[in-house]
């Protein structure tokens, strides 16, 4: 208790230092379970409050962090012809890839938790939690090399205009992790679409391409590394690749069918992510994993995870039935080898602010993203994969839902509830008949 004590005697004074104090706050109860809980004895304390269960979706996410930095190393040396097998470079791939992925991690929740700080601050109250969550996933499915001033500008877009703009935390109608993507999508598409994005340190100079692998950062790794007798980054950084492919398997798929996908990549290596992606959003196992420990916590709804799975099976299947174009027919089952299904499935649509509320409502609002989704990943052209505008066109019927579920209820509820009475009444005048 000695440290809680020292810590309240140096909290700031709201009133005189109201930022201050909001950064206080936010540390404190970061660190520390609230101790106060509703007095009318109903209630029922635990250690779990909005900060923890944040945290509990966070660590959900820590083998895609780390499968992720791997990749982008992997992909990278894969297309400069070096260390092709998988675990070969081993140290290079991943320190490469920690090197790319930290400042995207680091703009994400420095631009997204300041503004969350001022607009406390601002309206003089606690800092709220939710960014937690978007600030560790905005990452995740991003290109590993987004400029940082164009990711700034999509954070700070989704968290003023998709959030605090609604009032804030718990308030807000859209996915701020997808509203971010989705800004980058349409305002910057040449940074997070086509075949060049999704390969990192590889820069396009007129006929050929530059791998870099210059900065400070890997000189100091190439000391650390050449002191353990390792191998190392190399001096001067650049090797000159004549040619490489950077095309993922849905744009492989959209242009050619399954078979096309056959002559880059091994259904091996879609299942386990060694493709070129989103940073995280490839590693299907490692995502699965995540997703069971969300719905082992509560965390997340399973029902909102099978209805999805179920609404793509059902679409992937008609599409193979129909079968007009090379795409429509790939294998259903085939189509979760390929793209961000799983992530969106277990990270994005079961955001609990966003998504439907009733127990029915999340199996049709889950329903409907697996249909929605699968239908723009196979027929737009412009765009192979359809998750991310799935889920935010959901989001937007979320409540809608609800309500005509809710009102579903009610007026079952006044139907059985008439009946009672009339049956009841009819008794009575049954039995007052028998009596005269």
């Amino acid at each position: 208790m000695g440290l809680v004590d020292f810590l309240h005697k140096i909290e700031p004074d709201k009133k005189k230092s109201p930022f201050l104090h909001t950064l206080f706050d936010g540390f404190f109860t970061f660190a520390y379970a609230p101790n106060t809980v509703t007095k009318d004895g109903v209630h029922i304390r635990d250690g779990m409050d909005l900060k923890r269960l944040m945290i509990h979706v966070v660590l959900a996410m820590q083998l895609c962090y780390l499968f992720g930095s791997y990749n982008i190393g992997h992909q990278h040396y894969s297309a400069i012809g070096l260390y092709e097998s998988f675990l070969s470079g081993f140290h290079l791939k991943l320190f490469y890839g920690l090197v790319k992925i930290l400042p995207i991690f680091i703009v994400s929740n420095v631009v997204g938790l300041g503004i969350e700080f001022y607009y406390a601050a601002r309206k003089g109250h606690a800092i709220e939690e939710g960014f937690l969550v978007s600030g560790a996933l905005i990452p995740l499915i991003m290109p590993p090399d987004i400029p940082m001033w164009i990711l700034a500008m999509s954070v700070a877009f989704a968290v003023i205009i998709g959030k605090e703009a609604f009032g804030g935390t718990g308030m807000n109608i859209l996915n701020i992790a997808l509203l971010a993507r989705v800004f980058v999508f349409f305002a910057y598409p040449t940074y997070i679409s086509g075949d060049e994005v999704w390969i990192a340190g590889i820069e396009k100079v007129d006929a050929s391409y530059i791998a870099s692998e210059n900065g400070w950062i890997f000189g100091i790794f190439d000391w650390i590394f050449s002191s353990f007798g390792w191998e190392t980054f190399g001096a001067g950084g650049q090797a000159v690749v004549d040619g490489y492919t950077g095309a993922t398997p849905l744009s492989l798929a959209s242009k050619g069918g399954w078979e096309n996908v056959l002559t880059v990549y091994t259904p091996s290596q879609m299942w386990w992510g060694a493709i070129p992606g989103s940073i995280g959003e490839m590693p299907k196992l490692f995502i699965i994993f995540g997703a069971l420990f969300l719905v082992m916590t509560k965390i997340a709804s399973w029902r909102v995870m099978v209805s999805m799975c179920i609404g793509a099976v059902v679409t992937a299947m008609l599409m193979n039935v129909l079968g007009t174009t090379p795409f429509m027919e790939v294998p259903w089952y085939y189509q979760f080898y390929m793209g961000s299904f799983f992530f969106a499935m277990a990270f994005m649509a079961t955001d609990p602010v966003t998504a439907a509320s009733t127990q029915k409502g999340k199996w049709i609002y889950g329903f409907l993203i697996g249909m929605i989704g699968m239908i723009i990943r196979v027929l737009n052209p412009a765009y192979p994969e359809g998750w991310m505008l799935a889920i935010l066109f959901m989001n937007v019927f979320a409540p809608l839902i609800d309500y005509y579920v809710l009102e579903a209820n009610i007026s079952r509820r006044a139907k059985r509830v008439k009946s009672t009475i009339g049956v009841a009444t009819e008794n009575v005048l049954t039995e007052s008949q028998s009596v005269h």
